[in-house]
């Protein structure tokens, strides 16, 4: 119920009588009370007033189970959402779940990952009380070699998330990695479980670094933060539920296309990379070329010297600028 009440209290923006509260959701005077009671002690400024009702009147940086459920007013994605305040890997939880028959649209929300994991095993830095870090739970109907196109569904969904959150305009490092002025600010690690290419489901976890914050040596000439970059503090919560309300758009777009042909010209409006020399990296093999954009199916079109043009598969392939990290 503290969710419901928080969610109308935001909506309406102005007192609401404990009478309304008690009619809308079916409870008595005392529950709404006690409600109302815990959710100040959990960081919630709501004024309170004889003849008048509850008020929300300050929030600050509240991250929790409530805020969520206040919040998402989504369609399916991130319902249901469940906060922990640590996880070992918010993609291993979601996994387990899964197997336990968790539903699609299924969000993990952690504040804290004690073992974090970016692309190919990477430790990823994952401190509590500044971060994002989701996992998202899709059960597909389409075949397994579609599954590589929700990384970059997912991608493009961030991206526009934190324009709409932040009013910066994130770009796009090809294939899972999200930058602001050149520097990392978010990961994505998509992975499956499939038999004989039936796909059991498929976790999409991203991490967002989004607090102002020290970040390990190895890292911190390419990454940032979202409060860096743009200069005030972010919402956690908002940026999630943009972020899935982002998800769904795009994520029906590729479903109904069955590739990425809906989705490809705004992908590559915000391609860092695009029309720059860049250098692949694969096992055994390096070239350089000039990026040229993604393919409907999510490959990266890299024209060399002679103009041929090479389609590149994310895989274990690297690609990098020729000057740095972009």
């Amino acid at each position: 119920m503290r969710a419901k009440i928080l969610t109308l209290l935001r909506e309406r923006g102005d007192y609401v009588s404990g009478q309304e509260l008690c009619d809308r959701f079916g409870v008595s005077r005392t529950a709404v009370w006690k409600a109302i009671g815990q959710l100040k002690k959990e960081g919630y400024g709501i004024d309170a007033v004889r003849n008048k009702g509850y008020c929300l009147v300050w929030e600050g940086e509240i991250y929790g189970q409530h805020e969520l459920d206040s919040r998402m007013n989504t369609k399916w994605a991130g319902h249901p959402v469940y906060f922990y305040d640590e996880l070992p890997s918010t993609n291993l939880q979601a996994k387990l779940d899964a197997e336990k028959g968790a539903a699609q649209g299924t969000l993990l929300v952690a504040d804290m990952q004690t073992a974090g994991r970016g692309r190919r095993g990477r430790a990823w830095s994952s401190p509590g009380g500044t971060n994002i870090y989701f996992t998202l739970i899709i059960k597909p109907d389409f075949q397994v070699e579609q599954v590589s196109m929700m990384t970059l569904v997912m991608g493009l969904a961030v991206a526009e998330g934190i324009l709409k959150t932040c009013g910066v305009e994130a770009c796009i490092k090809w294939p899972n990695d999200i930058v602001i002025n050149g520097k990392k600010v978010c990961g994505i690690l998509a992975e499956m479980s499939v038999e004989r290419e039936y796909i059991h489901y498929v976790v999409i976890g991203v991490g967002i670094n989004v607090g102002l914050q020290e970040f390990p040596p190895e890292i911190v000439e390419m990454a940032t933060s979202l409060q860096a970059e743009c200069g005030h503090a972010v919402s956690r919560a908002e940026l999630i539920v943009n972020v899935m309300k982002e998800f769904e758009t795009f994520y029906e777009i590729f479903r109904k296309d069955g590739n990425l042909k809906g989705l490809v010209e705004r992908y590559n409006h915000l391609l860092v990379n695009r029309g720059r020399e860049v250098r692949v990296l694969s096992p055994g093999d390096e070239f350089v070329g000039i990026s040229r954009g993604i393919s409907e199916i999510g490959e990266l079109l890299v024209e060399k010297d002679d103009g041929t043009v090479t389609k590149v598969y994310a895989g274990e392939v690297s690609v990098r600028g020729i000057y740095g990290y972009v």
